[in-house]
C-alpha cells in the first residue's frame, strides 16, 4: 500500500515539474515584491539618516534622503562642500545602496 502511494506521489510530482518551471519563468512582479522594495528603501533611508545623526559633521535636519529601488537622492542645504561630500560618502557606504544622486546645495 505504501509503495503504491509513493509511486503515485512520485509520478504526480514528475508531471508537475514542467508546470512549476513554466510558472517560475513567466512570473510577473507581485504586490509582495513591490512591498518588499518599499520596505527595503525605507530601511536604507532610515540607516542613512541614523548615520547622519551620529556624525557631527553632517546635519541630519537639513539634508533630505529619498530612496527609490536602492537609488538614494540627497537634497537640502549643507554648510560646506565637506558636509555635502561627507553626506554622500555615508549614503554610498550604506548596505543596499546602488547609487547616490547628490543634489545638496552648499550655502554661500
Amino acid at each position: 500500500m505504501k509503495a503504491k502511494l509513493a509511486a503515485v506521489c512520485f509520478i504526480a510530482g514528475a508531471l508537475l515539474v514542467p508546470v512549476a518551471g513554466y510558472t517560475a519563468d513567466t512570473k510577473e512582479p507581485s504586490k509582495m515584491d513591490s512591498a518588499k522594495e518599499v520596505i527595503d528603501d525605507s530601511v536604507i533611508t532610515t540607516k542613512i539618516k541614523a548615520e547622519f545623526a551620529k556624525d557631527k559633521a553632517v546635519s541630519a535636519l537639513n539634508i533630505k534622503v529619498d530612496t527609490d529601488k536602492g537609488v538614494v537622492k540627497l537634497s537640502g542645504n549643507a554648510k560646506s562642500k565637506d558636509e555635502a561630500d561627507k553626506a554622500a560618502s555615508i549614503a554610498k557606504s550604506t548596505k543596499g545602496v546602488s547609487s547616490v544622486k547628490n543634489d545638496i546645495q552648499v550655502a554661500k
